[in-house]
């Protein structure tokens, strides 16, 4: 029904409404789960897992839509090197970067309103295995709603090299995964919305007045982060479909895999880029 009342045909092109459709979409999930799952003994241990799912059901159309209609444009259009490459698609990595604030703003709000720990549990523990590696058990206890403190954090050059092996092993996932199944690699993007929400959670003390300041902290590297995996997405769907269409010996095919190695290239530069600002630049502005 969702996908009638907001035909992913043509909201693409309006950001505002990418932005509301995020939020709506990413309160249900989180409601969702709260009302049917929360009570439950064994289901209620996989919330985090269950939100990110419900976000993927509910975002499967945009993406289909979007990376369909970015085929598509391949194929049409024979254009080469890094500008005309950034042309074509350009459009559409923008429409998924504000559907991912609409993901981001309605995460956060319910994370710090509804304060129920279950709800994110997975993505807490992800954050601790990136920023204190070793240490997940007590990161994740401290970082609790009854049990918050910010003291503590591993070393930047060691963060670096954490934050850049857990960032380029997703890069790889979603590659792998959109090539697939191009539509289902909203389950990496819609999983990083979770994560960074939990990030501003803890950044914020869980406190609904200080959300604009932790999304501010946190999209000033992952606005670009975020990016680099829709483009590894395109990539690897556009990559996938040309085999299907045109086989491996077609003139056409080798245009598009020259086309998808320039996707990875800026998605790689990009990454290494936002890691950079997440380590060195975000802790001298935030503290």
């Amino acid at each position: 029904m969702l996908e009638i009342l907001f035909n992913p045909r043509h909201e693409n092109k309006k950001p505002w409404k990418m932005v509301l459709i995020g939020i709506l979409y990413g309160l249900l999930s989180i409601v969702l789960v709260k009302v049917f799952f929360s009570s439950d003994a064994v289901l209620s241990k996989y919330s985090g897992i269950l939100v990110v799912t419900f976000c993927v059901l509910f975002s499967l159309p945009f993406m289909y839509y979007l990376i369909k209609d970015e085929e598509q444009e391949e194929e049409e259009k024979e254009v080469g090197g890094l500008l005309g490459v950034w042309r074509i698609h350009s459009d559409a990595i923008y429409a998924f970067l504000w559907l991912f604030l609409g993901f981001l703003i309605a995460f956060s709000a319910a994370n710090a309103v509804l304060q129920d720990s279950r709800l994110l549990n997975a993505q807490v523990e992800v954050f601790c295995m990136i920023n204190s590696p070793g240490n997940i058990e007590d990161c994740a206890a401290k970082y609790s709603f009854e049990n918050l403190n910010l003291a503590g954090a591993a070393t930047k050059p060691l963060r670096f090299v954490s934050i850049l092996e857990n960032n380029v092993s997703v890069m790889i996932f979603t590659l792998v995964f959109s090539f697939f199944f191009g539509a289902g690699a909203i389950f990496i993007l819609a999983w990083n919305a979770t994560v960074i929400a939990s990030a501003i959670g803890i950044f914020s003390g869980y406190k609904l007045s200080s959300i604009p300041m932790g999304l501010l902290r946190y999209m000033i590297h992952g606005f670009p982060e975020i990016a680099a995996y829709f483009i590894t997405a395109l990539a690897g769907g556009i990559f996938g479909v040309g085999i299907i269409r045109n086989g491996i010996a077609n003139r056409k095919f080798l245009r598009i895999v020259e086309n998808v190695v320039i996707l990875l290239f800026i998605a790689i530069l990009i990454l290494i880029f936002a890691v950079i600002i997440e380590v060195y630049l975000t802790p001298i502005l935030f503290g």
